[in-house]
């Protein structure tokens, strides 16, 4: 996931979750230092402010720890963390917006598993 800086959605909020993902991909393990807010800032040729802010969101969700002097640091249960997060926030609205857009198409609920069973082995629908 690389950040659609041209997207409806803040830029900081882009760079948070792109290090979320980062991080569960394994890309970045628990105590590991992570990007500083000047290598994101040259990497997405953004504003070095925006990418502290981005940064900030995920110290102020203890995914993230500061190391005074030495930048900032994956937390040891931040995988844990993002899990949840995902699950409750992004899953969450997902679902509800496929049930209500099931619902105005009259799309039964064993149409929908089907669907879904069939997107998760990776079956195109013709």
């Amino acid at each position: 996931m690389i950040p659609q800086l041209d997207g409806a959605k803040p830029i900081y909020v882009q760079i948070s979750e792109w290090l979320e993902t980062e991080i569960l991909n394994g890309n970045f393990e628990k105590d590991q230092k992570i990007y500083s807010q000047y290598q994101l800032a040259e990497m997405f040729n953004i504003n070095p402010a925006t990418a502290a802010k981005g940064l900030n969101i995920l110290a102020d969700e203890e995914i993230l720890y500061k190391k005074r002097g030495l930048g900032m640091f994956v937390a040891e249960i931040a995988k844990d963390r993002i899990l949840k997060k995902r699950k409750n926030q992004t899953l969450k609205r997902l679902v509800s917006e496929i049930v209500m857009e099931s619902a105005r198409l009259n799309v039964s609920k064993d149409e929908l598993i089907e669907m879904i069973r069939k997107e998760e082995i990776g079956e195109e629908e013709k």
